[in-house]
């Protein structure tokens, strides 16, 4: 899927989009980092209880840190003109890596999104590891291996279609699962436009619309329950016989993170969508602009979704607060 005699297309480098991009990179970095410290030192540190959502919320932030430091911290460093061209066996792993993080990262923070649906239907605590049963719930464990032996499956084609460009290579297919420009001069390699476009079709649907699809009905089934419970709770003031039902001031913080993570991911990801997909399908003359959209969204929810878990966790404020208090 190259197209060779042209120049190499990438996206003209001005100093505010770079120091932008940089910012971003840089806060996703520290941020999932610090979720990722605070959090799973927190999870080895209790030894009576572990609470699956701190677990989930470990797993995104290492799929974030894990994204944005094989792919983001590379693109600044192309930005900042240094360019580097792999072989074309290196190129097909890092595209495959690539495709691999990317979409495990996807139906990583969707898990997030699920879990506390299925919490508030059942109405239990999100714990486990009560006395003599060690480490988190079979099923948590079963739906993270999940996602990532599935998505590696599903990477498969990017190990295989691939190969190394060179400074005349352009890129003519792109994906939001995998890249809006050429990095490490891979590219990618289909036998033919139609099936690179069917790669691409699939791409969106399984890993772009689907989830964001299913983190709105999660989403809304979420809140539907918390009112649900709010009437209950109000009935149980007014009546001694009404059931009581306890946690709802937690389960509404943690359902207004989440709410906001998911509106951080689907405007994200929704304007990847659109502007990768105007590339594949259109090419008109705003392609340049959406591209460069594309490439700020991509990686906005990964710098800002720590910022996000951090108002609702608070081990995350806490470390905050006395992170603050010793720089001021």
């Amino acid at each position: 899927m190259a197209a060779q005699g042209k120049a190499f297309q990438r996206m003209p480098s001005s100093v505010l989009y770079i120091a932008i991009y940089t910012i971003l990179v840089m806060l996703g970095n520290v941020g999932n980092t610090a979720v990722i410290g605070v959090v799973g030192e927190g999870l080895l540190r209790d030894t009576g209880v572990i609470r699956s959502s701190d677990v989930i919320l470990v797993n995104m932030a290492f799929s974030n840190l894990m994204v944005s430091l094989a792919r983001n911290t590379l693109l600044v460093i192309s930005d900042m003109g240094v360019e580097v061209f792999l072989n074309r066996n290196w190129c097909r792993f890092m595209m495959g890596i690539w495709v691999w993080l990317r979409s495990a990262n996807v139906w990583s923070t969707f898990f997030l999104s699920m879990f506390h649906f299925q919490t508030l239907r059942r109405l239990a605590p999100a714990a486990t590891n009560v006395l003599g049963h060690p480490g988190p719930p079979k099923s948590l464990v079963f739906g993270l291996c999940l996602i990532w032996s599935l998505n590696l499956i599903y990477s498969i084609p990017a190990f295989i279609f691939s190969k190394n460009g060179d400074a005349n290579s352009t890129e003519t297919l792109m994906l939001v699962s995998s890249t809006t420009r050429p990095l490490l001069g891979c590219i990618w390699d289909f036998p033919s436009a139609y099936s690179g476009l069917a790669f691409a079709t699939s791409s969106m649907v399984i890993h772009e619309s689907i989830p964001i699809f299913l983190m709105s009905v999660t989403n809304l089934g979420s809140l539907l329950t918390l009112y649900t419970h709010g009437r209950k709770r109000r009935a149980a003031n007014k009546s001694q016989n009404a059931p009581v039902v306890t946690g709802i001031p937690a389960e509404r913080r943690a359902a207004k993170v989440i709410f906001a993570l998911n509106i951080l991911f689907i405007s994200s990801w929704g304007a990847s969508i659109i502007s990768v997909n105007y590339f594949n399908y259109n090419r008109g003359s705003s392609t340049q602009f959406l591209l460069i959209v594309a490439r700020i969204t991509n990686i906005t929810f990964i710098a800002l979704s720590p910022i996000v878990l951090a108002v609702g966790h608070r081990r995350l404020r806490a470390f905050i607060k006395s992170v603050l208090s010793r720089v001021v």
